[in-house]
């Protein structure tokens, strides 16, 4: 069992999944340095949304490559990253008007599967539980465990390639996620929890790789930035910067043309992609009634509550 790690966002507390997945510190690395924006007025995927929520991403991803692993093998300054003093120097890296330039060469020197699950429960005393799991590639490896009827995953691939092979198209072969004997390879797995004044708000989390993180990033931001839906928060439409490649990559609709043409004009790259992300998420409303939401780009997603007798 390991420590949540754990941040604040606009008075809400998150609880989220710490070293060795990169998506907690990842995600209250970005919240920090967009709790200095206002992103209200922003307005809700606006090319200034966008830019600035994608400049966030860009900057923690490449701390992702710099510094997360296995903590018992390498040092992941956790404290440091999660830190509102540290998001303070991000923010200063981050122009209103122009996008940042990913580059290997700012490091010293995974390739993930779109077949990981995850799911949401809160029981009838209010306990939240977050769960991401993962098998990598589909079946795994293939190889079942005798007797016990379960897939053995090949998550082997999440260790960098090698070292000094970080290149422009995302592959990262910087030192800390190398194959050792022992160590646990890097994730991006983000099951977080939300709350507030000691209260239950959220069980949030989803596959989809490195798109994880910003997933999760994104439909907190909609629940409690712009005050959306459960539903709202789960369907608005993604999109998600990894660092390397440098480029943003959009679901369909999350801007017009000209929203695209003002991002290009500050030097972003956009690409497209069909869906990102599976989320399934648990928000608890004011009253107490908790609302489950199943991703509508998930076809076997779901939505149920158990009955318990006495």
């Amino acid at each position: 069992e390991r420590e949540p790690v754990r941040g604040t966002f606009r008075g809400y507390e998150i609880l989220s999944m710490p070293p060795p997945s990169s998506g907690g510190v990842a995600l209250i690395e970005m919240l920090n340095v967009l709790e200095g924006y206002d992103l209200k007025e922003m307005g809700h995927q606006s090319p200034a949304y966008v830019h600035h929520l994608s400049e966030a991403m860009r900057l923690a991803f490449r701390d992702r490559a710099r510094f997360a692993a296995d903590p018992a093998f390498a040092e992941v300054p956790v404290e440091r990253l999660t830190s509102k003093e540290y998001a303070g120097e991000l923010r200063r890296e981050i122009r209103s008007d122009q996008a940042g330039v990913s580059s290997p060469e700012e490091l010293d020197e995974p390739y993930e599967s779109e077949q990981t699950t995850h799911y949401s429960v809160v029981d009838q005393n209010g306990l939240a539980v977050a769960v991401t799991y993962t098998l990598e590639e589909e079946y795994g490896s293939a190889m079942i465990v005798p007797g016990a009827g379960f897939l053995m995953n090949n998550e082997m691939g999440d260790f960098n390639a090698g070292p000094g092979l970080t290149n422009r198209e995302g592959l990262i072969g910087t030192t800390p996620n190398l194959a050792r004997p022992e160590q646990r390879m890097l994730s991006s797995m983000s099951p977080t929890i939300l709350a507030k004044d000691g209260k239950l708000v959220g069980v949030v989390g989803s596959p989809g790789g490195r798109g994880i993180i910003n997933t999760v990033l994104e439909i907190i931001l909609n629940r409690v930035e712009f005050g959306m839906s459960p539903e709202e928060a789960v369907n608005a439409k993604r999109f998600h910067q990894q660092w390397l490649p440098d480029e943003i990559r959009m679901e369909e609709g999350v801007l017009g043309s000209e929203g695209v043409m003002v991002l290009e004009r500050m030097g972003h790259r956009i690409t497209w992609r069909e869906t990102q992300g599976r989320a399934h998420v648990i928000f608890v409303e004011e009253d107490g009634e908790r609302v489950g939401v199943a991703d509508r780009r998930e076809e076997d997603g779901a939505v149920g509550q158990l009955k318990t007798g006495n």
